[in-house]
């Protein structure tokens, strides 16, 4: 299928690795031109030129903390004018509710909602006046399923998802869509981090959590950064303007809800 998106432009945060990388690639393979950006120089050059042999479509790298105001504004200095944008940053760390202080609340607020809307703000008025635009917030199926020891997460995702159902129907009549993804448990370095962390606590080997959280899997495996790109690049496609607002869960069916 012609996803309809080629000669478009996209921002793609935190594309040095994981599911950033793999929406940046998909979007390249459909020939979009990718600004990605990412806090860690060597690991982001070294990714865009793969992108670049893989597709042949121009990719700029910008070395930025999104996190910030000042690196927010190099990023879009490096590319004023997107057609479509995938914000992305890290989640906050795992843990128990009791052990977190008020600052560790506010920059998981900050980091997982505000620089999502921050990010929001400084594109929409653009796609409005051209009459097109997509974004998409890779945010965590913990939106429709809270993990327990991801509470930080929980809250500040919980929170951009309230500010999107508003935002995505107030910009829909401009043919710009406004959709969140929501990663299961995916093959990422986050996902070995986190279970590392759970592998220490309960003082048992690395292999034997991955084999009990495959297991715990409906598809009892984990998803690929790939599977979860080409559903990104679909939603960012001329096909998905009709899609507007919408949390679509990609976790394998662990999820037990009907809705």
């Amino acid at each position: 299928m012609d996803l309809g998106i080629t000669g478009k432009k996209a921002i793609v945060c935190g594309a040095s690795k994981g599911l950033g990388r793999a929406c940046a690639q998909a979007l390249a393979a459909e020939g979009v031109k990718i600004t990605m950006a990412a806090r860690h120089l060597a690991q982001l050059a070294e990714t865009a030129e793969d992108i670049r042999k893989a597709t042949g479509s121009r990719v700029t790298v910008v070395v930025a903390d999104v996190t910030t105001g000042e690196g927010r504004q190099a990023l879009h200095s490096a590319c004023p004018n997107p057609d479509i944008l995938i914000t992305n940053s890290g989640g906050p760390p795992a843990g128990d509710f009791r052990d977190w202080n008020e600052y560790e609340w506010h920059q998981a607020v900050q980091n997982n909602m505000i620089t999502h809307i921050m990010l929001m703000k400084a594109v929409i008025d653009g796609m409005i006046d051209r009459r097109w635009g997509r974004i998409v917030n890779i945010t965590s199926a913990a939106v429709k399923s809270p993990y327990p020891t991801l509470g930080l997460s929980n809250g500040a995702r919980a929170g951009l998802t309230g500010f999107v159902a508003g935002l995505a129907r107030e910009v829909a009549r401009y043919n710009v869509t406004v959709n969140n993804l929501l990663p299961g448990s995916h093959q990422t370095d986050r996902l070995t981090k986190l279970m590392e962390a759970d592998a220490k606590a309960r003082r048992v080997p690395l292999s034997q959590v991955l084999d009990e959280a495959r297991g715990d899997e409906t598809s009892r495996r984990f998803g690929t950064p790939e599977e979860f790109g080409a559903i990104c690049a679909f939603l960012c496609s001329q096909h998905a303007g009709y899609v507007v607002g919408q949390n679509i869960l990609v976790d394998g069916g662990t999820y037990p809800g009907t809705l």
